[in-house]
């Protein structure tokens, strides 16, 4: 299809952004994709659109997706009919008194739950979505937050699903270009310090709370602290749990109504990892992770936090209709977020029949050279993962072309390096991308407006991003990715500061011509 496969992803994108309606602007990038792979025929485009939205519903993995993120919707909705989030503000509001305080409880909440970027979403934004809304933070600013630590952090944590599919990836890598004598753990290993995108964008969140907001975000900021309003007017959030469920059944909310159907979630998750995995059969924990089924155990995970919801809400003394109806509206505030991932997923089909990535790869590999690889590979990751929505899947069509390269290029000394870009670019998109799982994730469960969400992050994800890519280009002059990396921090915490300080006296200067 040539430069007609990347059409449906920017009109996707360019549309989402433009009319700030991203059903609407999705199914016409499906319809324009069917258009394309029926040659101009626009009924069987139609036909086409609607055939690709019931395949990728019906493929297992995806119909295990969206029963796990409707059951994510009902945990959520028994934490904050018992009481569990009010309970949660009145233990922490003592000791969270400002508002930079507040905004670290999700950053350092999105740290510590690592090993999968959704049950980061779920268990952060819910945490922490009630005291910041009290302490006027932006519902744009929380779920920049849940976003920028999410996948970020499942790529390099020490346990995650994450890493469990990169080893395996870089193994299947290994083992087409007989590279014997590094381990593929090992080789994911060496990767991390070379993963500068992930890394910077865990600094800038923290960079970013301490210092001073900058662009549309500053905006927002502005907005939350001057009229109450945590979204713009007119915006709409992707879900909002108090509007769809009313109050909480008791005034007086009770901090455990929260902790333990959110130590159920991750417990069960945690062993749901490990068992579909085949960790009962005695292999290592990471074995365990790369093979794993995420769809099953997180779905169990799920449903175990929901059953606990309802035994603690019926211990409470709510009738049976009150949970059925507690359910229902659980499940209400996931229908935006469900419609939009399935139009998403559906995207990521026409982007496959089109051969979207197969053009992008094919269009560069003629500039490849040891030195550019890595920042080559990086840019490619990018456009791929925005583009399509998917780190994953970008991950799945890089590394096996991405390793052989450096193998080729550099010997086993280039290969972690290169590693590193691919995963680096991978996460790039999968953090701004509007059509992305994981950025529809930190909206609902930051009960954020979808498109506001991507338009005040992305300033936010180019700083790291546009370092990153400079570091890239570095590495044949500098060999050691510590003093890369320090370097690029260094960088990344003056421009900060240099953004935040220029937004700061622009307003001043208007604030005294209107004045």
């Amino acid at each position: 299809m040539g430069f007609l496969s990347i059409v449906p992803p920017i009109i996707a994108v360019v549309l989402a952004i433009l009319t700030k309606r991203v059903l609407i602007s999705l199914f016409i990038s499906i319809w324009v994709g069917g258009l394309i792979a029926t040659g101009g025929d626009p009924f069987g485009a139609v036909g086409v659109t609607f055939m690709w939205m019931k395949d990728v519903m019906i493929d297992p993995w995806n119909a295990r997706f969206l029963v796990m993120t409707a059951l994510l919707g009902t945990g959520a909705a028994f934490m904050f009919k018992t009481g569990g989030s009010d309970g949660l503000i009145k233990l922490l509001e003592k000791k969270l008194t400002s508002r930079k305080r507040v905004q670290f409880l999700p950053y350092f909440l999105g740290i510590l739950i690592f090993f999968n970027d959704y049950v980061n979403s779920v268990i952060v934004g819910n945490a922490s979505k009630d005291i910041t809304a009290k302490h006027k933070i932006s519902r744009e600013k929380l779920s920049y937050i849940l976003d920028a630590t999410a996948a970020p952090m499942a790529t390099i944590g020490p346990v995650s699903d994450w890493i469990g599919f990169q080893v395996s990836l870089i193994a299947a890598a290994f083992a087409s270009v007989s590279i014997i004598g590094v381990e593929p753990y090992f080789a994911f290993l060496q990767s991390i310090p070379w993963n500068f995108y992930a890394i910077l964008c865990l600094l800038a969140v923290p960079m970013i709370i301490a210092g001073k907001d900058f662009g549309p975000m500053a905006r927002a900021e502005y907005r939350a602290q001057t009229t109450g309003k945590l979204i713009e007017d007119g915006s709409t959030p992707l879900s909002a749990v108090d509007q769809d469920l009313g109050q909480p059944y008791k005034k007086e909310g009770n901090v455990w109504n929260f902790i333990l159907p959110l130590a159920t979630l991750i417990l069960v998750s945690v062993w749901g990892l490990w068992y579909t995995g085949g960790g009962a059969t005695g292999i290592s924990v990471m074995d365990a992770l790369a093979a794993t089924d995420v769809s099953i155990a997180l779905t169990w995970g799920a449903f175990a936090m929901t059953l606990i919801g309802i035994i603690l809400a019926l211990i409470q003394g709510m009738g049976m209709k009150l949970c059925e109806e507690t359910l229902l509206g659980g499940i209400r505030t996931m229908l935006p977020a469900l419609v939009i991932i399935v139009l998403a997923w559906s995207i990521g089909t026409v982007t496959s029949v089109l051969g979207t990535a197969e053009f992008v790869v094919a269009a560069t590999e003629s500039w490849m050279s040891a030195a550019l690889l890595p920042f080559l590979v990086f840019v490619i990751g990018m456009f791929i993962s925005f583009a399509t929505g998917t780190s994953w899947g970008t991950m799945s069509i890089l590394t096996p072309i991405a390793i052989p390269l450096a193998y080729t290029f550099g010997g086993v000394d280039l290969v972690p390096i290169v590693i590193g870009a691919v995963f680096a670019g991978a996460i790039f998109g999968d953090h701004v991308s509007p059509i992305s799982d994981t950025t529809v994730m930190a909206s609902i469960f930051a009960e954020s407006d979808h498109i506001a969400h991507v338009n005040t992050q992305i300033p936010y994800a180019l700083v790291p991003a546009g370092i990153a890519g400079v570091l890239y280009l570095s590495y044949s002059l500098i060999g050691s990715s510590i003093v890369l990396l320090v370097l690029g921090i260094v960088a990344q915490f003056f421009l900060l500061r240099l953004l935040g300080n220029r937004h700061e006296k622009k307003y001043m200067d208007t604030k005294q011509k209107i004045g």
